[in-house]
């Protein structure tokens, strides 16, 4: 017996993207198959005007609004992270729990998976009476 594929667990690769897409029963144009591929290639965030300039240098032709259509359609369905900055939204490819390290110099957003110490959980807890299921932590810093 075969079963479906848990739509909460996480999504750590392109074949689990692709996967969570059809048991979400969203098609997979070829438009969205493209995204979902550059996304893991480069494996940074990107704004959907990088998206869609580097898409059309590599010959896979797509327009503007199929980009966004798509940046939207995934990243609602949880399917691909949307970052949103002061200067705009930046897409990433992973979309479970992680933390970023925000590079001031570059404005580069580097993905970190961190565990923050049980008993700073504890205490977070604590102050506010909240349980805590996840949490994501943002770094800001320049290349020294």
């Amino acid at each position: 017996m075969q079963t479906s594929p848990d739509i909460f667990a996480p999504i750590e690769s392109l074949e689990d993207a692709i996967e969570r897409c059809q048991a979400l029963g969203m098609r997979l144009s070829r438009q969205r198959r493209y995204i979902l591929e550059l996304l893991w290639q480069v494996q940074e965030h990107l704004s959907a005007r990088d998206i869609y300039d580097r898409l059309n240098r590599l010959g896979r032709e797509i327009g503007h609004t199929s980009v966004y259509q798509n940046l939207e359609a995934l990243s609602d369905q949880g399917i691909i992270e949307c970052v949103q900055r002061s200067d705009g939204r930046l897409y990433g490819h992973i979309s479970s729990s992680h933390s970023h390290i925000n590079c001031t110099d570059t404005n580069q957003i580097i993905d970190i998976k961190i565990d923050l110490p049980a008993e700073l959980i504890a205490k977070v807890e604590a102050e506010t009476g909240v349980k805590i299921s996840d949490y994501r932590v943002d770094f800001f810093g320049t290349k020294g």
